[in-house]
């Protein structure tokens, strides 16, 4: 026989189970209700990515203040190691057990960009030490998802059936003060209605774990940055001291 305490845990577990579920199935609904509705929210000019997706159904863009040189925060974005985080990582095993894809224990590197393109992830462009885009086609709704690499000269004009383009970025923009801002955006359009609809309800089950990636990925990239800018400061003042 449950205890009053046990009764009110139970209780207050499922109340919880049911407002994550409401909030989710809310956020599905408006997701579906937006697509290829995407707002142009902040510009920002200098980025490379209109180059190759200047229109698109779905975009996500995050940002984050980082306490250290651009040059830094960019390193950090590109070392990034998205296994460190126990979030990311149950985010990755949910979509493979919902649509039951196998699981890939292939052992690939571990910064961002170079798992990336590992898995078939391109570099379209690069601006050194501040930018890169990569971009890919692929069918996300599938199990097993397959990302094709294209060369950079053919991805705007890319127009094969059944396909989804996406491209994201990184990049760094250094501030003043001497710290930056690191941003990531993320653009996807579908190439036929087939394909838009297939995506369509792709993105609106599954963007909520996307977003929490971009998320949970710019505080890792914050706290790597930042301890690199201190410990570049510590080794800075050390052989200063030596020199005096």
């Amino acid at each position: 026989m449950r205890t009053p305490l046990a009764r009110r845990v139970c209780r207050g577990v499922a109340f919880s189970a049911g407002l994550a579920a409401g909030a989710y199935a809310t956020y599905a609904g408006v997701t579906w209700l937006r697509y290829g509705r995407a707002m142009h929210r902040r510009r920002h000019p200098e980025s490379l990515l209109d180059q190759f997706m200047p229109r698109y159904d779905v975009v996500e863009q995050h940002a984050a203040f980082i306490d250290a040189p651009a040059d830094t925060t960019f390193a950090a974005e590109c070392d990034l190691d998205l296994q460190r985080s126990a979030m990311i990582r149950a985010i990755f095993r949910a979509r493979e057990l919902i649509l039951g894809a196998a699981h890939d224990g292939s052992p690939r590197p571990r910064g961002l960009v170079p798992w990336a393109e590992t898995i078939g992830w391109r570099r379209l462009a690069v601006t050194p030490h501040r930018e890169i885009v990569m971009g890919a086609v692929t069918r996300p709704w599938d199990a097993d998802v397959v990302f094709r690499p294209i060369p950079p000269e053919e991805f705007a004009a890319f127009h094969e059936p059944e396909f989804v383009k996406i491209v994201w970025n990184l990049r760094a923009h250094a501030l003043k003060s001497g710290a930056s801002v690191a941003f990531t955006e993320t653009r996807a359009v579908a190439t036929d209605p087939v394909a838009r609809e297939k995506f369509r309800r792709y993105w609106s089950l599954f963007s909520p774990g996307i977003v929490l990636i971009r998320l949970v990925a710019l505080r890792l990239v914050k706290q790597d940055a930042e301890r690199r800018a201190r410990q570049a400061e510590r080794s800075a003042f050390a052989e200063s001291a030596i020199d005096s």
